[in-house]
């Protein structure tokens, strides 16, 4: 929690502020139970209207002076907490957005929603009752013992005797459940981990009809998690009666011994209905504090998930190199080599291969070869673990942040649109770009009829996820939006997967096109949209087996071979088509 007390810094007048009119309102309960006593001594007892009436009046005044310095404490409270919550939200926010796609896979997107939301949400309000209660519970109940001594040394000393055992009981329920309360939050996370998963993936599970399954093991996660929480909550439930057990039985012993003062005349009366009421004011403030520290253990241990993912590292340093122009030499790999964070084996090994400004590049190969993880190293979203990947003749480590890609456009795997309009999602590549220019793109992208097709053209909306579009409609305008950039490098990273072939030769083709030097990456499953490349890649178990034109990997590529005849398999020799 002290790592994210710099977020109050901010506020740091309303956090003086809020426990400081809380500790004006406890004087004034403070006052009361002296008042009550002159009442019942000096009033009632000497049947004096005019001290009733005077001491009345001082109630009531002392009623709306605590309740004004109560508004205002809380105002200030609100105003600290929830301005510290959006602080720490933002600063949480952006520390994710500077993390590496490694240190994203290694944890996970549930875990950061968790923290994003819920955990912030709870230190917030940690926040909100210590500023109000942390220190006003405690003044009472010290406050509330200095004012018996000034009533009568004797009987304070059963106050001298009871606070302190009845710390001891609070603290020790405190320090056994801030363990559990942090086991309970984790346990939540791989709960909305499994939430997660049912949403995303309820056609898939609908497909092969295992809802049940999954019903059973949402139920067996959250039951685990009801376990648990009702294990701390029985711990923390044991604080309230035994802070009410032990109060009591001082407050029996309280009277007993003052009406025995009374008795010997050493005590008046409404001297002991006011250590009484020092005693209640104690019962109700315990209360407050065993409430107060439910709550405070919760937020400590979310704010301790918070500072962890906080204390994340980026794992890339970047350095002060900008990028104006490509090179002659584009994109060179000098015998690179990436293995995944907690992965043995390596995804790539040993690629060597140079790529000279404007050439088209395809890359093909088996399933889970490496084609997506070879290009997601060109504009640095994963660092090579051996060799050295090249932009423009210079390692990409020495590039500032940011100046790589804003030269590259990516289109990866799965096209992610964002809810808006089609326009504002096309401007992701360029915010300045015109409509003329993203129309240009939309043309280029073969979405040109997507476009036209719905209500409102460039103004249509957009579902989350683009749930409103098919397959192919969310691939063909995620490469308008990376062409809008006007890219220097352009990835396709098997983004024409849904595209039929005809739609796909038309995109080929107006790629070839385009104005200018574009240096293209192309990632697919079929040869034939990488049989006119330039130059062809073939990757076979991370390895780069065969490198060339379509015709140079036909004479000497077996790998290559065998994916070609795979899909056209009528051109296999031997076969009666290939021989006609």
């Amino acid at each position: 929690m002290k790592r994210l007390l710099k977020f109050l810094k901010t506020y740091r007048m309303e956090s003086i502020l809020a426990p400081s009119f809380k500790m004006l309102e406890a004087f004034m309960d403070l006052l009361v139970p002296l008042v009550v006593a002159a009442i019942i001594n000096r009033g009632i007892r000497e049947q004096n209207g005019g001290v009733i009436t005077g001491s009345f009046a001082l109630l009531v005044l002392l009623a709306v002076l605590g309740m004004a310095f109560s508004f205002t404490a809380q105002w200030f409270a609100a105003k600290a907490s929830v301005g510290f919550a959006t602080d720490l939200r933002q600063a949480l926010f952006d520390h994710i957005q500077s993390l590496t796609y490694t240190e994203l896979d290694t944890l996970g997107t549930d875990t950061l929603i968790t923290r994003m939301t819920s955990d912030v949400n709870q230190v917030q309000n940690g926040i909100n009752l210590a500023l109000r209660l942390l220190l006003r519970s405690p003044f009472i109940v010290f406050g509330a013992m200095i004012m018996a001594f000034t009533i009568d040394a004797k009987l304070a000393l059963i106050f001298a005797v009871a606070i302190p055992v009845l710390a001891v009981v609070v603290f020790g329920i405190m320090l056994a459940s801030i363990p559990m309360y942090a086991k309970a939050q984790a346990m939540l996370d791989r709960l909305l981990g499994i939430t997660r998963e049912n949403l995303t993936g309820v056609r898939v599970i609908r497909a092969f009809c295992n809802e049940d399954r999954e019903v059973e093991e949402f139920d067996a996660r959250n039951a685990a998690l009801t376990r648990m929480n009702e294990k701390v909550g029985k711990l923390s439930a044991l604080m309230n009666p035994a802070t009410y057990l032990l109060i009591n039985l001082a407050t029996i012993f309280l009277i007993r011994q003052g009406a025995i003062h009374v008795n010997l005349g050493s005590l008046q009366q409404g001297d002991v209905v006011a250590l009484y009421n020092y005693m209640a004011q104690i019962i109700v403030e315990l209360i407050k504090l065993a409430s107060l520290i439910i709550t405070i253990n919760k937020s400590l241990a979310c704010a301790d998930r918070i500072a962890g993912m906080m204390d994340v590292v980026p794992g890339m340093q970047y350095g002060k190199q900008k990028l104006e122009c490509l090179g002659e030499e584009a994109v060179q790999f000098d015998h690179v080599s990436f293995s995944y964070a907690g992965s043995g084996d390596a995804a790539i090994s040993d690629i060597d291969f140079t790529v000279r400004k404007g050439m088209t590049v395809g890359i093909i190969g088996g399933t889970g070869c490496g084609k997506s993880t070879l290009v997601n190293l060109i504009p640095r979203l994963y660092d090579a673990t051996e060799g050295t990947v090249r932009i423009a003749g210079r390692d990409v480590r020495e590039y500032a942040e940011g100046a790589l890609i804003s030269h590259i456009g990516m289109v990866p795997q799965k096209a992610v649109l964002f809810e808006g309009t089609i326009r504002d999602n096309l401007r992701w590549g360029n915010e300045n770009a015109t409509d003329t220019e993203i129309m240009e793109a939309v043309e280029n992208a073969q979405a040109a009829e997507v476009v036209a097709g719905k209500e409102g053209g460039l103004d249509a909306m957009i579902e989350q996820n683009g749930r409103n579009l098919s397959g192919g409609q969310r691939q063909r305008l995620s490469i308008a939006r990376a062409l809008v950039k006007k890219p220097e490098i352009l990835i396709l990273d098997d983004s024409a997967s849904a595209l039929d072939f005809a739609t796909d030769l038309r995109l080929r083709r107006a790629l070839h096109a385009m104005e200018g030097s574009t240096t293209v990456f192309i990632v697919s499953q079929r040869t034939s949209s990488v049989r006119n490349a330039d130059m062809i890649l073939v990757l076979d178990d991370g390895q780069l087996v065969g490198r060339g034109t379509h015709e140079e990997l036909m004479a000497g590529c077996e790998t290559y071979q065998e994916i070609y005849y795979s899909q056209f398999p009528d051109e296999r020799p031997g076969r009666k088509g290939a021989e006609q």
